[in-house]
């Protein structure tokens, strides 16, 4: 057929007129979407910033919340207790990661004799999905020193993490729960029927994959993690946020708080378009039959 490569492949192929014209005509489709796009994104952020900049309290909002000048002071005071946020990120991430999966594998165990085991992890996961954040965090920052226990820690940044690591390992646990569910029973078959333990079987046949295919939810969770450390701030740790609010206090100004806003949300963006390239390549490879 005309257009097609010849057999045995012999000659250059070369691609039929129709072939041309359609490629052709979904290049300039596509630039034409691009360029519509990028106009339609310009016009509103021109709309909304001409709504914002004509609004009767614009000039003081600029001057309370947007000082230039105040936000190169407050700038380095932010990135020093910052230093802190990502320290706590860093050891509360690898604890929640080791606790959660724990959890998840004592939920799955089977037999009538792990029955107690299941049950206590069940219990501490509904508890703290359930205990909202901001409450665990004064519980341990304010009520553990108030008990006085010999040997006990009243460090607020330990106890600020601590209380991290606890909420955040009871969401991470249903996440591998989600991953071990989903390898297929046959799996845990064939691998008992080539002699292997149930313990044998979950740590050479079902973790490997279910860590596999829960990697893009565990991201977003750690994204989650890093803007949550700023709440140990409430303990008075001064990290970011703090510092934040111990510059605001100074000058009433909140232009700081802006600042640290920014910090953070420079940090997060890049953790979600890495999630989002992790998930697009699982895609692709699970819907070309690779592995996961």
């Amino acid at each position: 057929m005309k257009g097609d490569a010849p057999a045995g492949g012999t000659a250059a192929y070369r691609p039929s007129a129709r072939r041309l014209t359609h490629q052709a005509y979904r290049r300039g489709r596509a630039r034409r979407s691009a360029l519509v796009a990028g106009l339609s994104t310009v016009a509103t952020a021109v709309v909304l910033a001409l709504l914002v900049v004509s609004s009767p309290g614009w000039e003081r909002t600029r001057q309370t919340f947007f000082d230039l000048g105040y936000a190169r002071e407050a700038l380095p005071e932010v990135l020093r207790g910052l230093r802190v946020n990502l320290e706590l990120m860093a050891v509360c991430g690898a604890l929640i990661l080791v606790l959660g999966l724990l959890l998840a594998v004592a939920r799955t165990l089977r037999g009538p004799v792990f029955l107690p085991v299941r049950l206590l992890a069940t219990a501490y996961v509904d508890f703290f999905l359930g205990l909202p954040m901001i409450i665990c965090l004064l519980a341990m920052i304010t009520g553990v020193p108030a008990l006085r226990l010999t040997g006990v820690t009243t460090d607020p940044l330990l106890l600020g993490g601590t209380a991290l690591v606890l909420t955040y390992s009871a969401y991470v646990s249903e996440v591998f729960r989600a991953g071990i569910d989903s390898v297929h029973p046959s799996q845990r078959a064939a691998a008992r029927s080539l002699g292997l333990s149930n313990a044998q079987t979950m740590r050479y046949v079902v973790l490997p994959q279910a860590v596999r295919r829960v990697v893009p939810p565990l991201l977003n969770n750690l994204v989650s993690l890093q803007k949550d450390t700023g709440l140990v701030s409430i303990g008075g740790v001064i990290d970011a946020v703090y510092a934040a609010k111990i510059l605001t206090g100074h000058s009433f100004n909140y232009t700081p708080y802006v600042v640290a806003a920014l910090v953070f949300i420079a940090l997060t963006i890049p953790l979600t378009r890495f999630t989002d390239w992790i998930t697009a390549r699982m895609n692709r490879r699970q819907h070309q039959g690779g592995t996961v």
